[in-house]
Order: C-alpha cells, then structure tokens, then sequence
C-alpha cells in the first residue's frame, strides 16, 4: 500500500471537520475561547476627565510662578462626583480615578506639594502644564470602537476590557466535546498488580490532557473490553454525545480488530499509512456526522499523531485561526547529530529545545526514539522535523523544530 504524504492526509481531515456554531457565554467562561463576532463598545473608557494619581487639581495658569500657594477649597475621592469648581487660586485635593473636577485642567502629584500653615491651603512646588496627570474621556475606548475583533482568542487582557465596556456575555465558538476511548482487553488502569500480556493505560490520560490543552473539553469514556456489542455501542453513544472521538489502537493494515469492524460499519472511515515515523498508521472518519480519530496504540506514536492531525482538526473546530491550528514553526540549530535511516519517512524526532546565548533556538535528543518510549516523549518539548531525503541532520546544522512547548 502506497504511503501517504501528511498533507494530503491532514487536508482530508481538515476538509471533513466543520467549526462548531457560536454561543453565547458569560465573560468568566470565555478565557481561551475565539470570538465569532466583533464587540464594539458602547460607551467611552474612561468614562469621565479623570485625575491619574493622587495629588491636587489645580488651573495650569496658577503653577506658572511655583512656588505657589493655593487655598484647597475641597476634597475628591473616587467614586464621589466633584462638589466644588476650581476658579483662580484654588484646588481640589484629588485621589487616583476621581473625576476632575470644573476649572481644573490639570492635577500635580502629592509628592510635589507641602501642606500650608494656614492648614487650608497647599504649596505647589512645580510648574505643570494643562492635561498633566489627567486621563482623558475616551483616552483608552471612544464609543463605536472595536474591542475585540472577530476571530480573537480572549486573553485576560481582553476579558477586563470587555469588563470596562460592561460587557458580560460574549459570543464565541465553544470548546468541542472530545471523547476519549480505549479499547482491549489488555488493557488496565490503577496501580493493581499485572496479570502476564496486562498493560497500564497510559493514551487515554495523556490524550485527554492534549485534548484540553488544545483547547477542547475532554470526556474520558474509559476503557472498553475486546466486546464488538460493547464497542458498537460505546462508539454510537460517544458519536451521539460528543463534537470529535478520539480513540488509539487497531488501526494498523495488519490488525485483526474490531475496533475496524465497527467503526467500517457505523460510518464512513479512511484507514492510511502516512509517510511518517512515529505514527504511520492513522485512521479518520465521521460517525454520523461526528468526527472519529483513530490514532495508533504505540504512546509515543499516538501523541505525535494528535499533534500532527487531530489537534489542527480540533483547534479549526473551535473556532482558532488557521495560523493557531499547527505548533509554532522555527529553524533551530541541531547542538548534535541527529540520525535517521532513509526510508521515504519524514521524521519527527524527540528532542528538547532551548534558547541560546545567540537568540537562536537549540535542540538536541530527548533520548529514547522508539514508539514506546514515553519518558523521552514527557521529556520533549519540541519535535525536530527531519524530511524525506538523507540520513539525518548534523550537529551545527540548521533542522526545522515544531515547538510543542516554548522553551
């Protein structure tokens, strides 16, 4: 069977995964999501002329021959409206986000000033000119801008902003329910002793984590024995209750599994060979109208097949822009060799990326470079892309790196 390049395999699952419809969702849900629509303000921030520190509000004109002294006809605190105005000769002590009051036009800090004899006057110390310390009505927002635009992922940022308008629903694309499946009689979870061909599940858990690290929901479904009426039935509930399925194993052209057998028969699967390592065998269809992933069992394999296929998919699903569905993209300097056999692969290699005295980035084995070695995989940060032709990158060479973490 001909070998598949990633591309044309990503573009299929690309093609076949819609984005989810936009929802309305309170402001302390929405961190992390996208917004479907733009927010445009209603209302000027700050809302009023505003002192920006502590100080007094005084006439510009009047510092003119600092120092000065001026009698403190009031006093404004935030949150208050002014009482007095400001006319010739006079201020207003003033704290930091009060309303500047009539006549003033600009505030001089505290720190610039001495309190009077008299006990009702203040000594300015400085000359200031009109608009010092003052915030301006509309200096930050003015009605009809922009806040978030669409196709935004909401920061903290952006959720006090959209706080400072008084927004408090927000419409975005929602995070895709994505079940998470295993399969095999195999197969164990817990700390219990193992019976002889026993293994720990360790996809499910590490897949749930990548899925919510993609932004997504993940709901663990378990484990299912080697059962075809159990795994019918627990795919047709995952596809009926979830957006996306992930699943790991049985998807090798060798397996005799009934994972294939049902999933052949609830919906319309594409089983590859990509032209890659780890992860040459990959599965994907739609169930319905819910997209399955059919990762390989091997743990390293299955978390390098998520982030080269699943997780594009699930990020386009929920709304990220295409820029945001692939792993940050960098040319790094190999600080070793890095081996690799020809055999029309390209390779994703494990290795651990750091920055450099140069500013560049650097990287260099994780370890072990089997499918199963799952220590190596927790140890990687970045994945060193080694393509189809040679044997490998030489140390001091430049490789291209997808960065799974920022170094």
């Amino acid at each position: 069977m001909a070998l598949i390049p990633l591309e044309d395999a990503r573009a299929y699952v690309l093609e076949a995964c819609r984005t989810l419809a936009p929802v309305s969702m309170p402001l302390a849900q929405a961190l992390g999501r996208v917004t479907a629509v733009a927010v445009v303000s209603e209302e000027a921030v700050p809302p009023f002329d505003n002192s920006a520190m502590d100080g007094f509000a005084v006439r510009a004109a009047d510092t003119a021959t600092a120092p000065v002294s001026l009698a403190v006809v009031a006093t404004l605190a935030a949150g208050e409206a002014p009482s007095a105005e400001v006319g010739p000769g006079q201020a207003v002590r003033i704290m930091t986000g009060a309303p500047l009051p009539p006549g003033a036009d600009a505030v001089i800090m505290v720190e610039q000033t001495a309190p009077g004899h008299d006990g009702a006057s203040v000594e300015i110390r400085m000359v200031v000119a009109p608009g010092t310390a003052c915030r301006r009505t509309g200096d930050d927002l003015a009605a009809g801008d922009v806040v978030a635009a669409a196709g935004v992922v909401l920061s903290a940022g952006h959720l006090g902003v959209l706080a400072s308008v008084g927004v408090t629903d927000v419409t975005v694309f929602p995070p895709a329910r994505v079940g998470v499946l295993s399969t095999g009689d195999e197969l164990v979870t817990g700390s219990g002793p193992l019976r002889p061909g026993q293994i720990r599940d360790s996809n499910r858990p590490t897949l749930c984590a990548l899925v919510n690290q993609a932004g997504c929901q993940a709901v663990d479904l378990g484990t299912v024995v080697d059962d075809e009426a159990a795994i019918t039935e627990a795919f047709t509930a995952a596809a009926s209750t979830c957006d996306a399925v992930v699943t790991s194993g049985g998807v090798s052209m060798g397996d005799f599994d009934l994972v294939k057998v049902v999933l052949d028969r609830l919906g319309d699967m594409r089983w590859m060979q990509l032209a890659i390592k780890p992860a040459k065998p990959f599965a994907f269809g739609v169930v319905g109208t819910t997209p399955v992933f059919g990762l390989p069992g091997n743990p390293v394999s299955s978390m390098v097949s998520f982030e080269l296929l699943a997780r594009p998919a699930l990020r386009k699903m929920t709304g990220f822009p295409s820029s945001a569905w692939r792993r940050p993209a960098v040319a790094a300097v190999a600080d070793e060799d890095l081996d690799r056999r020809p055999d029309g692969k390209t390779h994703f290699v494990r290795v651990v990326a750091t920055v450099g005295d140069d500013g560049r980035h650097h990287v260099r084995s994780a370890g072990g470079q089997g499918s199963h070695h799952l220590s190596a995989m927790a140890a990687a940060n970045a994945l060193a892309v080694l393509d189809l032709g040679g044997g490998g990158v030489a140390a001091g060479a430049s490789v291209p790196v997808l960065l799974l973490e920022a170094p």
